[in-house]
Order: structure tokens, then sequence, then C-alpha cells
């Protein structure tokens, strides 16, 4: 087939140092026309219904540095179809998700069928659908209705359906079924959407993303050449889901951008998956830090001037009694909107206030931290010292991010674990005893056994 057929002529990727194809860290360019150029290795921001949590879209605009997020298709699916997304009026060069979460014309796009992390679902995959939790509970999302959400809602790049298994290891006939469903959702994706039975002005314009899966090699080894052979002009990238499968990569592939969608405990897990070759990369911990109070707080390289043997914690527990009066920004030097406006006693009585500021700054400051944090590691591979960088980080700094000690915002649905959830205690009572109990203990009129001031003749107030 022709190239100019699929949307690779769409997406361009550029390795632009790199010591070796696979399991190096490489820098590279991805660009998406009419997008921002995004320089890689980067991390991709995770979303909630479209938007990045905590940061409204003017502070988004003016404040951060955010040019990627990834959106999950289940956030959008309700009871009723069409959902809201589809019926937002358009041209036909405009894209319905974009206009309806309001996301800027040249931020790149992702789009997934769930959304990331996952939630373990109790239904089970079919061979035509994978199990979703929506706004409005389990159902199943048919292969060929994301398949139309691609085709009509059109994000830049779409990360095709793959059969997991979440919260468990599968068994070995388990295996052998993740791998020929996900093939086949390959296969029939990649025909629905640029086969040579398409009129080519109805063939998609969105970078279609191959998932593989997290098995071993053997495991998977005849759907990985089936990508190389039979599908490579018609995918523009790789979705894998543990670092451990970028060793898995034929080498004819080592030319396609490579999403990571895995969840690094600290910045020294991340270090190690950007050593492996990972170009665009999902941060849970950023938005976990953010929640529980944790101000990041750590640059790469690592500074040289670090005194002491302990070594330096990776972030600011801002709601510990220490920072009550201090007056210090949340990292010295620090240049976001946060740490230019406030310091660290604002941030503590803001989160002992439970005020939602204390969140959406938080997450400005951390994310500006994981901005600079990518481009030293780009600069670093460049330069040829990443090994030597990433040995000195490991050596300054704690090995994990500090423990939460402060409560978050309000839990969302799809961040609760499925299953039974016992019912918590009464907190409110009715209505009409507490105004009688609080009228009670107001009151100043004498009784038998009080006074005019509302005593008890033997001895204290009475309270109710």
């Amino acid at each position: 087939m022709e190239p100019s057929q699929f949307p690779s002529d769409n997406m361009k990727f550029t390795v632009l140092g790199s010591s070796a194809p696979v399991l190096a860290p490489r820098v590279g360019k991805l660009a998406v026309a009419g997008r921002k150029a995004l320089s890689t290795p980067h991390y991709v921001p995770l979303t909630s219904r479209g938007t990045v949590p905590h940061i409204a879209h003017d502070m988004l605009r003016k404040e951060t540095a955010l040019n990627s997020m990834y959106i999950g298709l289940e956030d959008f699916i309700t009871k009723k179809a069409p959902a809201p997304v589809y019926n937002v009026p358009v041209s036909e060069s405009e894209s319905p998700l974009r206009k309806f979460i309001c996301a800027p014309d040249d931020m790149l796009m992702i789009l997934g069928p769930r959304r990331f992390p996952a939630i373990p679902c109790p239904p089970n995959n079919t061979d035509t659908s994978i199990a979703i939790l929506t706004s409005v509970g389990f159902r199943q999302l048919p292969a060929h209705q994301y398949l139309d959400s691609i085709r009509n809602l059109k994000p830049d790049i779409a990360v095709g359906f793959a059969d997991l298994v979440y919260g468990q290891q599968p068994g070995v006939k388990r295996r052998g079924k993740m791998v020929d469903r996900t093939h086949a959702y390959t296969q029939d994706a990649l025909e629905r959407l640029y086969g040579k039975s398409i009129p080519a002005e109805q063939k998609s314009n969105t970078a279609y993303f191959a998932p593989v899966l997290p098995l071993d090699n053997a495991q998977q080894s005849l759907y990985l050449d089936d990508l190389q052979s039979e599908f490579k002009g018609r995918i523009s990238g790789l979705a894998l889901y543990e670092s451990a499968s970028l060793s898995y990569i034929p080498e004819p592939l080592g030319d396609l951008p490579r999403l990571l969608l895995s969840q690094p405990a600290s910045p020294h897990d991340l270090l190690r998956e950007i050593s492996l070759g990972g170009d665009l990369l999902t941060l849970p911990f950023v938005g976990e830090c953010s929640d529980a109070g944790i101000a990041l707080d750590f640059t790469f390289p690592a500074p040289s001037n670090i005194q002491g043997s302990e070594p330096k914690a990776l972030g600011i527990d801002l709601w510990s009694s220490d920072h009550a009066k201090d007056v210090s920004t949340l990292s010295e030097g620090c240049q976001c909107y946060a740490c230019r406006n406030h310091h660290r006693a604002y941030f503590n009585h803001l989160l002992n206030a439970k005020e939602m500021a204390a969140w959406a700054l938080l997450q400005i400051h951390n994310y500006h931290v994981m901005d600079l944090f990518f481009a030293g590691v780009r600069d670093s591979i460049q330069r040829g010292t990443f090994e030597g960088d990433v040995e000195s980080f490991n050596r300054i700094y704690a090995s994990e991010l500090p423990e939460r000690t402060g409560e978050g915002p309000r839990l969302r649905g799809y961040q609760l674990a499925s299953g039974p959830h016992k019912r918590g205690p009464r907190v409110y009572g009715r209505l009409d005893d507490v105004s009688q109990k609080f009228a009670e203990s107001q009151s100043s009129v004498a009784t038998p056994d009080t006074d005019a001031s509302g005593l008890e003749h033997h001895g204290f107030a009475k309270k109710v």
C-alpha cells in the first residue's frame, strides 16, 4: 500500500539521538499537523472527564506548559445514545471532543477506550467488546462503537483495543485468549479505519497506536510478528502497559513512537523506563502527590552541591506543622505560578482549611517540576551523560516519595475500587431533632430545674 493512505502522514516522529534502536534512552520529536511539536521523552498528563484535575482551563493555558493529554472514552459514555459529546456542532475539520472539553487547538489529544489507571470491572471482556466503568455503572464497549468514536471525535492519536486483565495474573489459557483477541481487535480496527475498501475521503486521519500486551515475548511473538510484517504500514506507534515490554519490540518497529501506560512509583522508576526507550510516559504519581499535599522537589541532573549523608527528600509534605510559619517557596529558585505568588505557610493553611486552591496550586507546581525534569533528561541524553546522571540522582535522592499524612480531596466514583463497599457511619441526624436540641441549649427561660441564666440550681450548666 502507498504510505499516503495511512495516518502516519499526518504524524511524524523523528529520533534525534540514541545509542541503539531498542532498549536505549533516546530523544525524539513527535509532530502532528496543527499541534505543538512534542519533544520526547516526555510525559502525557492524565485527565478526568477530559480535563487535567484541579487546573482550570485559563490557568492551564497561561501558567503551565502542558501540550498533550490522555483521555478515556468511558468518561463520556452514558446510558443515552449518543452521548452529549457526539452532539457538539462542529465544522467538518473540527473535533467534537476537542470542542466539548474546550481543549486548546494546539494541544495533542490521545484517546483510549479506558481511563488510566483503569478500575477492574466485574464483567469479562468478550471477543467483540471490553468491559468499562462509566458514570452510570459497568457496561460493555463494543469494538465497532469505539472505532466509530475515533472516526467521529477525531482525536490526534487513538490507543487500540487490548484484552487486558486488571488486578490479577491471567492463567495460561487466558493469556492465549488475550493475544488472539488483541490481534483480532487490531486487524479489524485497521481495516475499518484505513482499509482498501474505504474511500480516501472517509479514511481516518487519527494516528493509531497498536497495543502491546504485558506478556512474555514468547506468548505474543506471533502478534508482534504480524505488527512488523502485516500491520507496520498502518500503525503509527505502539502502546505498552509495562516497561518490560520495551525489550520485546522488534527492530523493524524501533522507529515508531512508544507510549508507555505504566505507573512508576517514583522518579527512579521513571528514569529506568526512559533508559529502556520509553518516549511518552504516564505519571499517576504526580496527581497522587498533589492530592496528598506533597510538593515535588527534585531536579535532573541532581545538584552537585548537596551536603549531608542523608538522602534528599523527593518532596515536601505541606501538611506538617513545621511549615505553619515558613514563608519560603516550595522549591528553591522555582518560577512556577504557585512559588511566585505563595509560600509554604499559605499552603499549610489551605490544606488544613480544606480549600480547593491548595490542590490546584500544588498541581501547577508539580507539573512544572516534571517539565524541568524531562527537559534535563533530554539534555542529558543528547550530551551522552545520561547513565552517569541517573547514578548520581539515585545516590542523592531518597528512593521513595514521602508518605501521605493528610487527607486529600473527595474521591470520585471511578477512583474507588470496584466491588462491595461498607456503608459509612451516619453523620447527620434528623434536622428537626437537631433544631430542637439547639433551641433548648440556647433557651434562657427559667424552669423548675434551672434559673433564668440557664444554670441548674444544683451546679453546672447542662449541655445538650
